[in-house]
């Protein structure tokens, strides 16, 4: 099992009830391929440079997920037949990339940390200066 990144468009204006359900019958085509979805996240609703196929709007949604990489071809056939996916894109995870970001992520949370440190401990020395 390889992890995939997924950029999902539904066209149109959904409603949050319409929405949860095209993406459960979305998601569900992954997981009937032996598929595990990790997480998914709701980016919103985006006007296209140009309209295309006479929609000018689509809602993204950006779901990770394990699956066969023999199987991804497969998957992106079957978005072609739900009607409800105007538009996706399936790129692998790349976790060496993954590792160094999370360190920076770490490192970068450490600095701010000490920083907010310094500036209590600053903040406390003016105060009793005082």
């Amino acid at each position: 099992m390889k992890k995939y990144d997924g950029l999902y468009i539904f066209a149109g204006q959904a409603k949050d009830d319409i929405l949860e359900g095209m993406i459960a019958k979305a998601l569900a085509e992954v997981t009937r391929l032996e598929g595990k979805v990790l997480a998914q996240e709701v980016l919103g609703l985006a006007k296209f440079a140009h309209p295309m196929h006479k929609r000018e709007n689509g809602v993204y949604v950006q779901v990770r997920f394990e699956l066969d990489p023999a199987k991804v071809s497969e998957l992106v056939n079957r978005y072609r037949l739900v009607e409800e996916v105007f538009r996706v894109q399936i790129r692998a995870v790349d976790e060496r990339r993954e590792a160094v970001l999370a360190k920076q992520r770490e490192a970068a949370a450490a600095r701010a940390a000490a920083k907010a440190e310094r500036e209590a401990a600053e903040a406390a020395e003016a105060a009793t200066a005082e």
